[in-house]
């Protein structure tokens, strides 16, 4: 018998097997086509989206006061959107319930999401369903039902309604949204890290400001974000909860509607708000890009 030499392996001697040869079809025109309608759907959406945005930014350099016909282009609106006094005091009323219902739902949902964290699991569990009602709930049944409890204390004060009621209101409902940022990330730390502070002398105060608290900032500012800009552009709980001329920017722009009078540097308001808001969140990305590639090179 022969004694066969063995040949090196040298693919050039195959023939390379392709998809095609076994029937496939790359459809190249079909796989363009719903590129296509893809991107087409996605703008569609994105405009969508902002379109009352847009419509709003283009009326804000409309000289005219109608809301259907565009006269001529003008930055007066943005010089006289500070002109009306009613307008001003419903925006500083707006921020001054928004900063006030924020800060002190932030340090309420801080303390209730840290004190949740180290209960019982079926205690947890119910906290967290009562927490979850206001969430669910619609909108005119916590205003219809907040203006009825309100109505009960008018016999003590008779003009109970106006900033403390809307203040409280504001408060009941953005509470939720704070306990729910802080839980997550009292889970994302170590249980033990409280108690490991406590044996080492600190006292419990010391020790939630110092060791807790800087665990859960991340939460705590997602939580207070959202907060106030619920509680900025809130209208329905507001509108049942407000009294004795006490207006916010929604209210206000709502009872202009009313009387078909709204100004016009309403809408310079509002884009300049939206752009303000814009900037700051492209700001916060930048800033954390940065510090997140500054410690990645770092370690």
């Amino acid at each position: 018998m022969e004694n066969l030499e063995k040949k090196p392996y040298n693919p050039a001697d195959y023939e390379r097997a392709c998809l095609e040869d076994y029937g496939y079809k790359p459809h190249k025109g079909l796989k363009m086509t719903w590129k296509i309608i893809s991107i087409a759907l996605l703008v569609f959406s994105i405009f969508m989206l902002y379109f009352a945005v847009i419509i709003i930014a283009i009326q804000s350099f409309n000289s005219s006061d109608s809301t259907t016909e565009f006269a001529s282009f003008t930055f007066a609106n943005y010089a006289n959107m500070f002109t009306k006094t009613s307008l001003n005091k419903s925006i500083l009323n707006t921020f001054l319930t928004s900063i006030c219902a924020t800060a002190i739902a932030t340090v309420l949902g801080t303390l209730i999401g840290i004190g949740a964290f180290y209960l019982p699991p079926k205690v947890k569990q119910r906290l967290t369903f009562l927490n979850n009602i206001p969430l669910l709930n619609a909108d005119i049944v916590t205003g219809v039902s907040l203006m009825i409890i309100f109505s009960l204390l008018l016999y003590v004060n008779k003009h109970i309604f106006g900033f403390w009621t809307i203040l409280l209101a504001h408060v009941y409902f953005i509470l939720p949204y704070i306990i729910l940022s802080v839980l997550p990330k009292m889970k994302e730390i170590d249980p033990n890290m409280l108690e490991a502070s406590l044996d080492l002398g600190v006292k419990p105060i010391k020790s939630l400001r110092k060791v807790i608290v800087p665990c859960v900032k991340g939460g705590i500012f997602s939580g207070m974000i959202l907060a106030f800009t619920i509680s900025f552009e809130d209208f329905v709980v507001g509108y049942f909860t407000t009294g004795n001329g006490y207006n916010t920017l929604s209210i206000w722009i709502y009872s202009s509607i009313g009387r078909k009078s709204l100004f016009p540097g309403v809408y310079a308001f509002s884009t300049l708000l939206t752009v303000v808001m814009i900037l700051a969140i492209l700001a916060y990305n930048f800033i954390m890009k940065g510090r997140g590639s500054r410690e990645k090179k770092n370690g």
